[in-house]
């Protein structure tokens, strides 16, 4: 698999089509329905039946953990990909920060604004629409930039990732998780699997190692790949014991399509062409 940052497409037409995907009806009932509709992550099992929601959660607590020295009232977190806003209210309410969400898609915007409003948390979380590659932001006025499965739609990921380290303070974290190709995984193993999403193709773990020196940063990578087979499989599995159910909130069609998709996600983690975990890297104090 190559480690290339960049897919087929431009960035201006992978933004629009990763909105369109997300903006969909189908989409929010899905991750409403399966998967809480609040931390929409792959999830850290306690066990192959966990629910989907609790293990989503987990995700988000364990890369809190992470960068909690950097956190308190006063510190100021860039979400990035912040869709309905779970990792935000969790680290407003867990730490007392301030946090800026950024997302593409206005709907979630929407949507994440009134979920904030209902818990008392407008006032430490501001929500804002734009894009990874052109961030509006001043250099270095973040304590922590947070990312979780978001990478994965980008397709100039060294430029993402570039503006995530301009807005970084020194001595800051950034903390992110991606869905990734194995090493070795040919791209066209991939195609079918990630045609749902309107994603081209994936990052590697080494990719993102060596971008992240380049920036010079210094990098670790929790590996959680193990948790990507039970994820896809709880997915799957919700999705047919559940479709009679499902076809009255989703569209006979979007639960076909899931039903013809999930297994696909599923076969290349047991064959372990994917990766998944969490990136944790400092920026070098001066």
């Amino acid at each position: 698999m190559s480690d290339d940052a960049k897919g087929g497409s431009s960035a201006p037409e992978t933004e629009e089509s990763t909105r369109r995907y997300y903006e969909t009806s189908d989409v929010d009932a899905f991750y409403d329905a399966v998967w809480g509709g609040e931390d929409i992550h792959i999830g850290i099992y306690a066990h192959e039946q966990e629910g989907i929601a609790e293990a989503s959660h987990r995700t988000v607590q364990r890369a809190g953990d992470r960068i909690a020295d950097l956190l308190g009232p006063g510190a100021t977190v860039l979400d990035l990909g912040s869709g309905y806003g779970g990792s935000a209210r969790v680290l407003a309410e867990r730490f007392g920060c301030r946090v800026v969400a950024l997302d593409l898609s206005e709907e979630h915007n929407r949507r994440h604004r009134e979920a904030n409003a209902g818990r008392g948390l407008d006032g430490l979380i501001e929500v804002v629409t734009g894009s990874l590659n052109h961030l509006p932001y001043e250099a270095e006025r973040f304590d922590v930039v947070w990312s979780l499965e978001v990478l994965c739609h980008v397709t100039d990921r060294d430029g993402a990732l570039d503006e995530a380290v301009r807005v970084l303070k020194p001595g800051g974290a950034l903390i992110f998780s991606d869905i990734m190709a194995a090493e070795d995984t040919p791209p066209q193993a991939l195609r079918p699997a990630l045609a749902r999403l309107g994603v081209q193709s994936l990052a590697t773990r080494s990719f993102y190692l060596k971008s992240l020196s380049r920036l010079g940063l210094q990098a670790d990578f929790d590996d959680h790949s193990a948790h990507l087979a039970t994820h896809y499989a709880r997915l799957d599995e919700e999705v047919r014991r559940r479709s009679a159910e499902l076809r009255r909130v989703i569209s006979p069609a979007y639960v076909d399509d899931l039903l013809a998709n999930l297994p696909l996600w599923t076969d290349l983690t047991r064959r372990q062409q994917l990766r998944w975990g969490l990136f944790h890297a400092r920026r070098t104090g001066y």
